[in-house]
């Protein structure tokens, strides 16, 4: 299944001084819901491991359990670009293994591009199997100087699109001009970027730990379920028959 948007629609939307906008998913009826929304691309990421699954680390995500939710994301978003994260297992094996992922993940998962983190050598190897590259890279500590350099030389390996983690209101825009590929903000993102990608499950405040969090959401959903599973324990118990399976 083809999306309806590109990177090169991505891309001119940088040029128009269009924000875009992503969410990070894992399942099909997030994507389903995101697509209907009209979000530009989502995000399928690694994340999965210990906001879903309950890991301890995103490291232990394997390559075919990415497929199992990149599949899923595809099935349901025929609208926005989608996104796949290359686990951590062939990342660390080397550029041979993470290549081969890639194309895996493109191949029998439907994605449009994959991310990892930025290593510009790596990037080149995905960029020459076929596959587009969304290179994410991180701005703690680290001087604006060196930051634009890591963008340009990410940009020149071939990478379609940037994922600046914590950029800052200096770093930020300082980096969005040096390059003409958008660029997104994840985590500590802003609107000094091209763009924000958040995780669905946070803007929809759908995790036991927000039904008490003050941290912004669009939506508490783990409270309303939180409500409803009380609901329908009270409902059994009371001898309610209820209807639907």
């Amino acid at each position: 299944m083809e999306s309806n948007i590109t990177i090169p629609a991505l891309q001119k939307m940088k040029r128009d001084g269009r924000k875009i906008v992503g969410v990070v998913a894992w399942d099909f009826q997030i994507a389903q819901i995101a697509d209907r929304a009209g979000v530009d691309f989502i995000s399928v990421g690694d994340s999965v491991g210990v906001n879903l699954w309950g890991h301890a680390k995103d490291t232990e995500v394997t390559v075919d359990e990415m497929l199992i939710c990149c599949k899923a994301v595809r099935r349901g978003a025929r609208r926005p670009l989608v996104s796949c994260d290359v686990p951590n297992g062939p990342v660390s094996a080397g550029n041979e293994a993470a290549v081969s992922a890639a194309l895996r993940l493109a191949k029998e998962g439907g994605a449009d591009m994959v991310k990892v983190l930025g290593d510009p050598e790596l990037v080149k190897g995905i960029v020459r199997a076929g596959v587009p590259v969304f290179a994410e890279f991180h701005g703690e500590n680290l001087p604006v100087e060196k930051l634009v350099d890591e963008a340009k030389r990410l940009q020149d390996a071939g990478a379609s699109l940037l994922d600046f983690r914590h950029s800052g209101p200096v770093a930020g825009p300082a980096v969005a001009r040096a390059v003409s590929i958008p660029v997104i903000g994840g985590l500590g993102g802003g609107p000094w970027l091209d763009g924000r990608v958040r995780l669905a499950h946070t803007a929809i405040g759908y995790a036991a730990k927000w039904i008490d969090a003050k941290t912004e959401t669009y939506a508490n959903t783990a409270k309303l379920t939180l409500d409803a599973f009380r609901a329908l324990i009270e409902d059994v118990r009371s001898g309610r028959q209820i209807k639907g399976g």
